[in-house]
């Protein structure tokens, strides 16, 4: 209900309904704390964070209930969105047939990634497994609607883009929680978009973000598998942040735990 004072706004996603000069204030009943997590709640979301790896050849046939896949896609909702456009949307794909055709659409892409790969990289390049979409037992196509909130949305007057970063940030969510639940995934990236729209039936203004694989695994690398089989390597943090501008590096701090 609008609160005396202001116009209501119509759920269209295009202009307010009237002229408004402020967002009606938040309600005492909205405000939680905001401490901090206690020592071990903090130790397990850093340990999700970084024990977290991208999934490919270690899924086992064991099935994935829909309990935990609601409670992975649940996590993905709770995402950071800019103006709450919420762009999202979830495919789950159970159907070993479907996923055979986008396995088909992935392996002739791969094909032509190879060969943009200088000979010694292009062979190293193919002995690398980069998806396992037959493997795994249940595939996640998260997409962006790029037509939500209609054409004026709040933050992304001037950065378009903003809606497939806030969709990115929804895939990061649910590959924090898989890992928290012992789920592997792995993000298969080889395809155009438009590979996928007559597959999946997907709309116009409707992308593909990330074509996930889930499942079940026993062990997982224990640094990203690209760097423990030599093709790259974590860059330095502190060769990546900088003070006050781009010319001058930021003093970490040293000996241990820094102040809260």
């Amino acid at each position: 209900m609008a609160r005396k004072g202001s116009e209501r706004l119509e759920a269209t996603g295009d202009e307010p309904a009237g002229p408004t000069t402020a967002a009606p204030p938040a309600d005492a009943s909205d405000m939680v704390a905001a401490g901090p997590f206690s020592e071990a709640e903090r130790a397990a979301v850093y340990r999700a964070i970084e024990t977290r790896r991208d999934v490919r050849g270690e899924f086992l046939s064991r099935p994935v209930g829909d309990a935990v896949i609601a409670r992975l896609l649940e996590a993905a909702h709770h995402a950071p969105s800019v103006g709450l456009m919420q762009p999202w949307n979830f495919i789950v794909i159970r159907d070993l047939g479907l996923r055979r055709r986008i396995r088909d659409v992935v392996a002739r892409r791969n094909e032509e990634a190879a060969g943009m790969f200088s000979d010694q990289r292009a062979a190293a390049y193919q002995r690398l497994k980069l998806e396992g979409i037959v493997e795994a037992p249940v595939n996640i196509c998260v997409t962006c609607d790029r037509t939500r909130g209609g054409k004026v949305v709040l933050g992304r007057t001037h950065q378009r883009d903003t809606d497939l970063l806030s969709a990115a940030c929804a895939v990061q969510n649910l590959f924090l929680a898989a890992r928290a639940e012992g789920i592997g995934a792995g993000w298969v990236s080889i395809f155009e978009p438009d590979d996928l729209r007559p597959i999946l039936k997907l709309p116009e203004g409707v992308v593909p973000v990330a074509y996930l694989c889930l499942g079940h695994v026993e062990e997982l690398f224990g640094r990203p598998e690209l760097e423990a089989r030599r093709w790259s390597k974590r860059l330095a943090l502190e060769d990546l942040v900088f003070a006050e501008g781009w010319d001058r590096p930021w003093p970490f701090p040293t000996g241990g735990e820094g102040e809260d």
